[in-house]
């Protein structure tokens, strides 16, 4: 049940907005909350079974381009999940062992990470106007208020601190 849940509020969550530096993107919200913390990018789609260690957060996938990175605390940017449904329950196991991602944004998120992130109460939010991808940098600081409207706003960090 809580999965057939998941698939409507993935096809059609509310509206969210991010802002970068004053500009305001609109998006959709996945799985509710509201959270601050430094973003890491990833530019390919990511499996929570395999990718990452659960009991670290520390991403394990030797193809990933983030390898070696910890995702647990942060506001975790990449385009879709992969992989085994699985996934979802790693996502809640992370979460009680603290390791989890604080947020997700996605450029479309799907079932696995809906499941695993409305599980583990964190907030995602996809399908924005514009791509994170190409908004967002590893360092930003995130703020994400994902209600039935929200509101995403990216603080950029000095000049030379951003990492990616």
């Amino acid at each position: 049940m809580l999965f057939l849940a998941a698939l409507r509020t993935a096809s059609g969550g509310p509206l969210v907005t991010i802002e970068v530096n004053g500009v305001r993107i609109r998006g959709r919200t996945i799985s509710r909350g509201e959270t601050e913390g430094e973003a890491i990018v990833s530019k390919r789609n990511f499996s929570f079974l395999g990718d990452v260690d659960p009991e670290t957060g520390i991403v394990v996938a030797e193809d990933s381009d983030i390898r070696g990175e910890s995702i647990a605390g942060k506001i975790f940017v990449f385009p879709s999940g992969r992989g085994s449904t699985v996934g979802s329950y790693v996502i809640l196991r992370m979460a009680k062992k603290g390791v989890a991602p604080a947020g997700i944004i996605n450029v479309e998120s799907e079932p696995i990470i809906a499941v695993g992130a409305i599980l583990a109460g964190i907030p995602v939010i996809d399908k924005l106007e514009k791509n994170p991808l190409e908004m967002i940098r590893t360092g930003d600081i995130i703020c994400i208020k994902a209600e039935k409207e929200g509101l995403v706003k990216v603080k950029r960090r000095r000049s030379g601190e951003s990492k990616r």
